[in-house]
């Protein structure tokens, strides 16, 4: 997989991108992750990306001219599978739709600043909206970082097991359950004795239940139950 990510703070991602799982799967070559300044595309001295918003109001707003130079570069090159726009008022993200872009071979993410993009940028190039919450970030520059990460993460041998990614909260429209490691005990308080019995089919059914205890609880939504 390749993720182009253009941005006017693309700086802010380096360190974001080469530690962890994500450098191992770079490290692999299971993926390429391209950062792109808006600014190498700006024209005039003082490579201004960002103006006064037509009818006033405050804040800035990404010009549309080197957003589309950048864009039309990168698309030039390559077939993009989507051309997403990180942005408040996108579908908000969810397993369901990472699932689908991890299957995907380029992706270019588009990072909004300021008041966001202009919008012919969105009209033109835009192919899929996305946000990951219900408020507002200074930039999208963290929002591309974290559905990279969410994605990059089910690209098969990016994990050590694979397996890991398929029992994650959400998969399932579940929570995960409980997780516990060594001391079988601490401070008197113990695991629970099936995690302990070796009896795959009784720990699997004991997770199962968990696991919708733990969304019946936290997240009742997500069974209807709410």
């Amino acid at each position: 997989m390749r993720i182009d990510i253009v941005s006017v703070v693309p700086r802010l991602m380096d360190s974001f991108f080469a530690h962890s799982i994500l450098k191992r799967a770079s490290d692999k070559g299971l993926v390429e992750v391209h950062l792109h300044d808006i600014r190498d595309y700006a024209s005039g001295k003082n490579r201004q990306v960002d103006d006064y918003a037509f009818g006033g109001g405050a804040g800035m707003v990404l010009q549309v001219e080197p957003i589309a130079r950048c864009l039309r570069s990168l698309l030039a090159e390559r077939a993009y599978d989507e051309v997403i726009y990180l942005t408040p008022d996108g579908e908000r993200l969810a397993q369901k739709a990472v699932n689908s872009l991890s299957l995907k071979k380029n992706l270019i993410l588009l990072c909004g600043h300021y008041k966001g993009v202009d919008q012919r940028v969105r009209d033109l190039f835009v192919t899929k909206e996305i946000s990951i919450g219900d408020y507002v970030l200074s930039g999208g520059e963290l929002a591309a970082a974290v559905l990279a990460d969410a994605i990059i993460r089910l690209i098969p041998g990016v994990l050590n097991d694979e397996t890991s990614a398929l029992t994650d909260s959400f998969q399932d429209d579940l929570l995960a359950p409980p997780v516990y490691t060594r001391p079988a005990e601490f401070e008197g308080v113990g695991v629970p004795e099936v995690l302990l019995s070796g009896h795959e089919a009784n720990i699997e059914k004991w997770r199962m239940q968990q696991s919708l205890a733990n969304t019946r609880t936290k997240r009742p939504d997500l069974l209807g139950e709410e």
